[in-house]
């Protein structure tokens, strides 16, 4: 993993962008503030532009890049919410939502799901008390099993950006890249090959559907065409290669915890394979308050281990977004060439 530890005059310097920005916006989920963050982000210290330009070119750090340092006051971000869905306006965290933000379009465009946290583009990472034993981002109690995010669908983001607004209790994040893992020649040629199948994870099924609206989230016909589509995903999954791109430097696609048995031995065994090597490179890194994370989606994977949450307040809370290097990719799934949300 790659690390950079913010300066005190990098940190001027980002405030300074910051409020200037919220001269014009006072919310990340703005149309007109996501249309225009790609152009504030230029404005960011060189040596951090240059920095997430190298982990995306490069495709360096193993797939895994922090920038520590930003300083976060525990007391003006408030308590950890409930729920995703107890969002205060304005945000106590607008100046790390937006950083994250700025620091997401240096690697492509933020995206959103109607699919999942109503539609908004910055998640809420915390404990639900009702999903503690969820395979969910939101769980507690069960390990977040290792995965690519998004896995099961063909218009998966680039890039997870992970922020620490808190994580009193240290809980690990969990993560390997594929460039670290051995796979013999037999079951790399099998990976290579349409054989496997993933089915779309908790959080975009319609049980774990959020109630009311946000900026970014469609009609109500436009939502239902969103669930059709996952649905059939779920009842159909098309069937995918886990290995896919340079043979000698390949990405990946897989998340184990939805994907069924196959009854094509030779494939399952070549899966069986590369699962035990990728856990057998697990690395773990706890985040802390400051921390950005970012995680090269084609290139690693990643979990959380469990871990007992408190519901008062002072729990474990991160915020998340997904980046696409190419949104054109799925024009087909979004209402407008400006929408940031997928259908």
């Amino acid at each position: 993993m790659n690390k950079v530890y913010l300066t005190d005059d990098e940190i001027g310097e980002i405030r300074s962008i910051l409020r200037r920005i919220q001269t014009e916006y006072q919310c990340v989920e703005d149309e007109a503030f996501l249309r225009d963050a790609c152009l504030y982000a230029h404005q960011l210290p060189w040596r951090l532009r240059k920095c997430l330009n190298s982990f995306k070119l490069l495709e360096s750090g193993n797939g895994v890049l922090m920038i520590s340092g930003y300083p976060v006051h525990d007391e003006k971000i408030g308590a950890t919410p409930a729920h995703w869905n107890q969002r205060q306006v304005p945000s106590p965290t607008l100046d790390e939502e937006m950083l994250l933000i700025l620091f997401g379009c240096l690697l492509g465009e933020p995206l959103g799901w109607a699919t999942q946290q109503n539609g908004y583009i910055v998640h809420d990472v915390l404990p639900i008390k009702s999903h503690e034993d969820e395979q969910l981002g939101t769980g507690s109690k069960q390990t977040l099993y290792w995965h690519n995010e998004d896995a099961f669908h063909p218009y998966r983001g680039d890039y997870l950006c992970l922020l620490c607004l808190r994580n009193p209790d240290r809980v690990a994040t969990t993560y390997v890249s594929i460039d670290t893992v051995e796979i013999g020649e037999g079951p790399r040629k099998l990976l290579f090959e349409p054989r496997f199948t993933i089915r779309p994870d908790e959080s975009h099924l319609e049980k774990n559907r959020g109630a009311g609206a946000s900026p970014q989230c469609p009609d109500d016909k436009s939502l239902a065409v969103a669930y059709e589509r996952i649905n059939r995903l779920n009842e159909s999954p098309q069937k995918i290669a886990v290995l896919f791109g340079d043979p000698n430097s390949p990405y990946v696609r897989i998340d184990p915890y939805f994907m069924d048995p196959l009854e094509d031995e030779e494939a399952q065994s070549a899966l069986n394979a590369l699962v035990n090597a990728m856990e057998s490179k697990l690395s773990e890194v706890a985040v802390g308050p400051g921390d950005f994370l970012f995680i090269d989606n084609y290139k690693a994977v990643h979990g959380r281990q469990p871990f007992r949450a408190r519901y008062d307040g002072r729990d474990r809370w991160l915020k998340r977004i997904n980046v696409a290097r190419d949104m054109r990719k799925s024009r087909d799934a979004r209402l407008h060439s400006y929408s940031h949300v997928i259908l």
